[in-house]
C-alpha cells in the first residue's frame, strides 16, 4: 500500500509525507523538519501552473551565490516533479528557511554551473547518485535567486 513492488515509496505516499513535512516545518518555523539525511531543508512554495493555487514542498538545498540550489530528483522517478514544472511555467516563488521567507526567481542551471552543483549535491547526499541511476532523464538542478537581484 505504501510501497511499490520494487520497494520504493508510492507516489501517493511521497505526496502525503511531503505535505505533512511542509506543514510541520511551516507550523514550527523550521524547528521540526529543518534537517533530513544530515542536510538542511527549506520549503519551496510555487504557483501551480494549471490551477494557480499554491504548492508547497520540502527540499534539501545547498546555498549558492546568495541564494539556493535545489534538485528535481523526485526519488529517481521518470518524470519531473510538479514543483519543477510549476517553476518552468512561473519562475517566481517563495522559499522558507526557518522563520525567514525569501521571494526568489528560479532558473535551471546548465553547463559547468550544473555540473559543479550536482557534484556538491552528491557529496552532501549520496542518494542523488542512486536517483540519477534510476531514471533516463537528467535531474534538473534549480537555482533560486533572491528576487530583485
Amino acid at each position: 500500500m505504501f510501497r511499490r513492488p520494487d520497494g520504493h515509496l508510492t507516489t501517493a505516499t511521497v505526496r502525503r509525507l511531503s505535505r505533512l513535512h511542509a506543514a510541520l516545518y511551516r507550523a514550527t518555523s523550521g524547528r521540526i523538519g529543518r534537517r533530513l539525511a544530515d542536510n538542511d531543508m527549506l520549503v519551496l512554495t510555487t504557483t501551480r501552473r494549471v490551477s494557480g493555487g499554491l504548492h508547497r514542498v520540502p527540499l534539501l538545498y545547498l546555498r549558492h551565490d546568495g541564494g539556493f540550489a535545489v534538485f528535481a530528483s523526485y526519488g529517481g522517478r521518470h518524470g519531473h516533479p510538479a514543483w519543477y514544472h510549476n517553476l518552468v511555467a512561473r519562475p517566481q516563488a517563495e522559499v522558507r528557511v526557518g522563520k525567514r521567507r525569501v521571494a526568489v526567481t528560479a532558473r535551471t542551471a546548465v553547463g559547468d554551473e550544473r555540473a559543479a552543483l550536482w557534484e556538491r549535491a552528491v557529496a552532501a547526499y549520496a542518494g542523488y547518485r542512486e536517483y540519477q541511476a534510476r531514471t533516463p532523464r537528467e535531474i534538473p538542478v534549480v537555482v533560486l535567486e533572491p528576487a530583485g537581484r
